[in-house]
């Protein structure tokens, strides 16, 4: 649910607390989307400017808060080895997304006054009376 220009501003951004230390949201399920479209946890990282260790951290953390894996190594071969989402990681992306777009479309209305509020706002009858009064 990222901003694209400022016309979508503000926005809303999804964080599912799954378990009291852990939590779901919109950085990893990018990184299990950049690991299903390029196949392999490094190239993920790379892809999203992070560093491998850092992608290896956050995968082994999804795999304990949802307490199964959402990523599966293959081992090497020719062309070394890689990464793809289980059944089960491809469920959880698709149940996010899916969860994003109804909180999305729940809250429209309220972002869209709250963007007006932003872009025209209206003078605060308290302050001025705080200025007058001086």
């Amino acid at each position: 649910m990222q901003a694209s220009s400022n016309k979508s501003i503000p926005s809303l951004s999804l964080r599912i607390d799954l378990d009291p230390k852990g939590r779901i949201g919109p950085g990893k399920i990018e990184l299990l989307e950049s690991i299903q479209a390029c196949g392999s946890i490094s190239a993920a990282g790379r892809a999203m400017d992070m560093s491998y260790k850092r992608a290896w951290d956050l995968v082994d953390e999804i795999n304990r808060i949802c307490r199964q894996a959402a990523v599966a190594r293959q081992t090497g071969g020719k062309n070394g080895g890689g990464a793809v989402l289980t059944p089960f990681g491809v469920s959880l992306v698709a149940r996010y997304r899916k969860i994003e777009r109804d909180a999305s479309t729940a809250v429209h209305k309220e972002l869209e006054a709250l963007r007006n509020d932003i872009r025209h706002p209206k003078k605060n009858v308290e302050r001025d009376k705080d200025t007058r009064a001086r």
